[in-house]
């Protein structure tokens, strides 16, 4: 029998087989991912607010950052001046600086006892391209065949495992997940499975593509109750936000930490480093803003 690896220690743990099931969601029709690689200019605000992102990212598990974390009053104050010298223009620079505060510069979530919850929702990170699956770093999206779910999505099932051990509920996995969930640990788990085209091509699902397959299959986001999120550490937030803005009230779960590696043979490029991903996650987070503001224009 194979040993899990707890996301928060690294040891290892031994569990015993049981009677599992596995039901697959498919054909969901949603948007695929992209992502395209660009260098980036460091602005002047960019400059202030490094140091101040690196103290906070290491509250979320960076031994390496060591510069004093500045409080998130002075910050404010200090963003909103600059803006406020550089637009000329106070209540923009109002408005922008809550904006950004909340992006980049905010990555703690809401979390619950285990107890709490109803329902928990894993969102997958990354995979490893194998020959059959033809996707690389520049054509992630666009895959011939299902790529290797590989080792992040293995420790993400490992932190399901955990918190199923604390309250077995109702499981909706992203499919690299949900694989390990079912040759790992035998758990009862809903696949959320990617889009199968006609000719056999397959589009990724992105993260509000996995939440709004995993209303459909409930029914509706009420009926789910509190829901427990499981995702990279760093995808967490958004995660978490486009899973409440579909309706979910989502949470991640206090008990256990969730994992913050990286696998540089990622076969999307975005997941395969830290300093990457923020950006790209970042990005994500300005375009979920966007859309909101679009809407209410």
């Amino acid at each position: 029998m194979r040993g899990a690896v707890s996301a928060a220690s690294g040891r290892h743990c031994f569990f015993t087989q049981a009677p599992y099931t596995i039901t697959v969601l498919t054909n969901c029709s949603l948007s695929a991912m992209s992502t395209t690689r660009r260098k980036i200019l460091t602005s002047s605000l960019g400059v202030m607010a490094l140091p101040v992102i690196s103290a906070g990212l290491s509250a979320c598990g960076n031994s390496q950052a060591s510069v004093p974390a500045t409080s998130a009053a002075e910050l404010q104050r200090q963003i909103q001046a600059r803006l406020t010298e550089q637009l000329n223009d106070p209540s923009s620079a109002t408005t922008l600086t809550a904006q950004l505060m909340d992006i980049g510069l905010s990555w703690r979530v809401p979390q619950i006892p285990a107890t709490q919850i109803n329902r928990l929702v894993a969102y997958g990170f990354g995979n490893r391209p194998n020959s059959a699956s033809g996707n690389t770093a520049n054509n992630g999206a666009n895959q011939a065949a299902l790529p290797d779910p590989g080792p992040v999505n293995e420790a993400l099932a490992d932190a399901v495992y955990q918190i199923y051990q604390l309250n077995p509920v109702k499981i909706y996995a992203q499919w690299e997940i949900a694989r390990f969930l079912l040759s790992k640990y035998q758990l009862p788990v809903i696949s959320i499975e990617p889009i199968i085209a006609a000719d056999g091509s397959i589009t990724y699902l992105s993260t509000d593509g996995v939440a709004a397959a995993v209303i459909q299959q409930e029914g509706s986001a009420a009926a789910m109750g509190k829901v427990g999120i499981v995702a990279h550490r760093d995808h967490a937030k958004r995660c978490i936000n486009t899973s409440k803005l579909l309706g979910m009230d989502a949470y991640a779960v206090q008990e256990v930490a969730l994992p913050l590696m990286y696998d540089p043979q990622s076969g999307q490029a975005w997941t395969r480093s830290r300093d990457l991903y923020l950006v790209h996650d970042i990005a994500a987070q300005f375009q979920m803003l966007r859309a909101i503001l679009l809407a209410s224009a």
